[in-house]
């Protein structure tokens, strides 16, 4: 089984970073084969509703390539992922929104591409805003049906510069606690398939607008 870390910051080496790596430690600790992914440093733009990753449905998105194509396949091809973004302004970093937004729509206009895959969201932050943030992450694996494992608390590590996320003791355990869970219910989901479990089909979407 494998598990990519996506970073969503700007930092390769930051503390979102950090972050990732202390649940990917969990996750080594099990036998499951992790990688860090760098993608906050990439000149993403955001989605441009033209509607042609629907049309064309190649896994792909048909904006000139910038670098997210192959972190989305490689998305496709994993057992599971987990997105990490640093707090600006009590949100997603913007880079990592325009990703997010690219990708699950990507993911949605061919069948379902992350679909009962595990997933799970980490936020970086210095003081405010981890549970918005850590709210707006956790909206694109729900909407993709996605297993998502829980912590002990809500999934933030706390530090300013570089590093000193490290001394967030109860932040450094609710990432490592959450790496465990995240290896657990890949190994309940791999256990279940050995068994013959037949997860549920995937339904039509139903579309009501509010406004006609």
């Amino acid at each position: 089984m494998n598990v990519l870390a996506i970073n969503g910051s700007p930092r390769a080496e930051g503390n979102t970073a950090l972050a990732l790596d202390r649940v990917c430690a969990s996750l080594q600790a099990a036998g499951i084969t992790t990688e860090r992914v760098q993608v906050g440093h990439l000149p993403l733009r955001g989605c441009t509703a033209c509607g042609g990753c629907g049309r064309n449905r190649d896994r792909r998105c048909t904006l000139p390539d910038d670098g997210l194509n192959e972190t989305v396949a490689r998305m496709a091809e994993a057992d599971g992922f987990v997105i990490g973004s640093p707090v600006y302004f009590a949100g997603i970093a913007g880079t990592m929104k325009c990703f997010l937004d690219r990708a699950f729509y990507v993911n949605g206009s061919n069948g379902g591409l992350f679909r009962h895959k595990v997933g799970a969201a980490v936020a970086a932050l210095r003081r405010s805003g981890a549970v918005t943030t850590f709210d707006q992450l956790n909206h694109y694996l729900h909407y993709a049906e996605m297993l998502v494992p829980s912590s002990n608390y809500w999934n933030a590590l706390h530090g300013a510069v570089p590093g000193e996320a490290a001394a967030d003791g109860e932040g450094v355990q609710i990432m490592e606690v959450l790496g465990r869970n995240l290896a657990w219910l890949l190994q309940l989901r791999a256990q279940g398939e050995a068994a013959g479990l037949v997860p549920p089909a995937a339904e039509a979407k139903v579309r009501t607008n509010f406004i006609r």
